[in-house]
């Protein structure tokens, strides 16, 4: 077994010219850990805000991204005795837990004071191989490529546990999901469609919006040329939508809460345009509305939103691929918002 591997890292916060792509040691195998060839990583904005830093997130430095891997299993850790075995195709869930606490006991291990991400507090997935706790190690569905596993599992446990666990969809209702062409929007829109709601949708873009239509949303809102609120309202003869699906944060933050109806609840999961939010209080409780934050999920969860995914129900949304030296490039894509669906790393040529 070699000692060192390919891999991109940065030594520095700062822009996607801090990626280096360089030979790191092969990490090491604890008793409880399995060892994943990786075969496919997507990009996440998370893999962004970390290579740019995030005040008071501190993180060993240097760094390896990388949330979403599928793979094939090496090694497995000198105390695991389950069912994994080496040359087993596998994808990782990307939320890791102390799995002792008192949340992590009754299953709601996205509560756990511990938590982590895969690639965010520790080493991920752009790389030829990762270490993770077995228990964040499970079989990949067979009717899927590589891509595909590796395009679904944090956006997918995202989505479900926001339309699903949080808001609640019910049939009948209408949904505005922000951002069609991202991972989570992408897989939101399904999911209402899935639960019998009427899905609405924004994009950034004109030539995103047929995308979006084809994936379920009813109607497609260009929040680059139109008024997201007004839209909304014409779309729904002044009553406004049941529930918003948001993650862009401040840029849109307002006008979310104006397309909300009376009782309305949001679910918001991220800031990718900032997170200092301003909003007169006295809307927020004279028109009775929610806002919950959501944050990742649960591991039961992600089983069943991956019997979902092996049935055919939801797809995962696959935009483009690049080789892992590329890793800059494919962040500079996601930076400018080229993307509709998920944006996935592959080994280089002669590295598979």
């Amino acid at each position: 077994m070699p000692t060192l591997m390919k891999a991109v890292t940065f030594h520095e916060h700062g822009g996607p010219e801090k990626l280096i792509y360089e030979e790191v040691p092969l990490p090491q195998v604890g008793p409880d850990e399995v060892l994943v060839r990786v075969k496919a990583c997507a990009l996440n904005h998370l893999d962004i805000w970390i290579r740019q830093g995030i005040p008071n997130y501190s993180i060993s430095l240097p760094h390896i991204s990388g949330c979403d891997v599928s793979g094939v299993i090496d090694t497995v850790g000198t105390a695991y005795s389950g069912s994994l075995t080496p040359g087993q195709r596998v994808f990782v869930m990307p939320g890791i837990s102390c799995g002792n606490c008192d949340d992590c006991l009754i299953g709601k291990e996205n509560r756990c004071s511990q938590f982590q991400i895969l690639g965010a507090q520790r080493n991920g997935g752009y790389a030829k191989y990762v270490a993770v706790p077995a228990v964040n190690v499970l079989p990949m569905p067979e009717n899927l490529t590589f891509e595909q596993a590796a395009a679904f599992p944090l956006v997918t446990l995202t989505a479900w546990h926001m339309v699903k666990s949080l808001a609640n969809v019910q049939p009948g209702e209408s949904v505005l999901v922000m951002g069609a062409g991202s991972g989570v929007g992408s897989m939101a829109i399904q999911m209402v469609n899935l639960l019998g709601a009427r899905a609405l949708s924004t994009v950034g873009t004109e030539d995103k919006k047929g995308k979006a239509n084809l994936l379920g949303a009813e109607d497609v809102i260009n929040h680059s040329t139109e008024n997201v609120a007004d839209r909304v309202a014409a779309l729904t003869n002044d009553r406004g939508v049941d529930v918003v699906i948001e993650h862009i944060g401040q840029a849109v933050w307002n006008s979310c809460l104006n397309s909300l109806s009376r009782g309305g609840r949001m679910v918001t999961c991220g800031a990718t345009s900032g997170g200092a939010h301003q909003f007169d209080a006295r809307y927020l409780y004279s028109r009775q509305l929610t806002i919950m934050g959501s944050y990742m999920g649960t591991r039961d969860e992600l089983l069943e939103a991956t019997r979902l995914i092996e049935a055919g129900t939801l797809r995962p949304i696959l935009d483009t691929t690049f080789p892992l030296h590329e890793a800059r490039v494919a962040q500079e894509r996601m930076l400018e918002r080229k993307n509709f669906g998920k944006i996935v790393l592959l080994p280089d040529p002669g590295e598979e």
